[in-house]
């Protein structure tokens, strides 16, 4: 445990910042899953919300500095190729 006020008080700012970004992390998650789902289905309409769900999650995670922005941009040409095939062969 730190002694120093200062630095008290940052380990308590970076607690509550890890619980904020893991809720972040979490929803991006379960957004990229929800969507393998969908491709597993076979249902377009439902690969199509579900991309734009993930979409959302992923930028709203770069946005918040959660994720780093090439991560993100990865990521969303993962999903983009993906969700394409899935219509092509769907």
């Amino acid at each position: 445990m730190a002694n120093i006020a200062s630095q008290k008080k940052r380990n308590k700012q970076n607690e509550k910042a890890r619980i904020r970004n893991k809720s972040v992390r979490s929803e991006v998650k379960t957004s990229l899953r929800r969507v393998d789902e969908a491709v597993a289905e076979g249902e377009p309409d439902a690969v199509t919300d579900s991309a734009r769900k993930a979409q959302k999650a992923l930028g709203v995670a770069a946005r918040k500095g959660v994720l780093h922005k090439r991560k993100v941009a990865r990521a969303q040409s993962q999903l983009a190729r993906k969700v394409s095939t899935a219509r092509t062969s769907g």
